[in-house]
């Protein structure tokens, strides 16, 4: 479902001579249905770099990112635009809403957005909210008035919404309490069962081997720790 083939990618620093800095080289990596694959290696050495190539962020200087069949490398933007409506989930680290948008909706739009009818997308965003532990008295208000934490779990909740074939998460259980990193973690393995693709970041060893099937080490595609 998500294959990457010898992507590499390069930075210009305009404010220092136009200096290229060659950050990613050669990397190449297979995650079939089913599987959770995760990215380590020492802060810098690319694993967010990585991902955001993958969610079409950053462009990749060469090779191939291809989600179902779509090169992501080489997608037109309404094409990238669709492949995230449709196949391609980011859990982010960040809760990043329109204000003044109601809780319940937030989590809901992504059903909303690819045809789910009202009545079902919203009861999937009351079951998320409820197995996340987000208050009812929430739901009518914008999380962008939450704590952090509530923040967090409103995203992972709008994350999960849509059955994505392929998801990426970075960091999913950072900072959460030991209940709502097992439903987090509940939350990934049902995904993984209805056949997603997953590429995570999790520092958290333990739930980092609760739900992953493999690690890659992304230094190994760093010129930096080649030469």
């Amino acid at each position: 479902m998500i294959e990457i083939r010898d992507v590499s990618k390069t930075f210009t620093l305009h404010n220092q001579g136009s200096a290229v800095i060659r950050v990613m080289e050669g990397a190449s990596l297979s995650v079939a249905a089913g599987e959770c694959v995760a990215l380590t290696g020492a802060s810098g050495a690319g694993k967010s770099t990585l991902m955001r190539m993958i969610y079409g962020n950053y462009l990749a200087a060469s090779g191939e990112i291809l989600i179902g069949g779509v090169d992501v490398v080489r997608a037109q933007p309404r094409e990238i635009i669709r492949l995230r409506r449709e196949a391609l989930g980011y859990v982010s680290q960040f809760l990043r809403v329109v204000p003044r948008v109601p809780t319940l909706d937030v989590v809901a739009e992504p059903l909303l957005a690819v045809g789910v009818d009202r009545a079902a997308a919203m009861d999937r965003a009351r079951d998320l909210l409820t197995r996340l532990r987000i208050p009812e008295r929430l739901w009518s208000l914008s999380p962008t008035t939450f704590s952090g934490g509530e923040q967090q779990r409103v995203n992972i909740a709008r994350g999960f919404a849509h059955a994505y074939p392929a998801l990426l998460l970075d960091e999913p259980t950072a900072s959460l309490d030991a209940a709502n990193r097992d439903t987090v973690l509940d939350l990934i393995h049902e995904a993984k069962a209805r056949g997603a693709a997953i590429v995570g970041i999790f520092h958290d060893a333990e739930a980092r081997d609760a739900v992953c099937d493999r690690v890659v080490d992304v230094t190994g595609f760093s010129p930096q720790a080649a030469a």
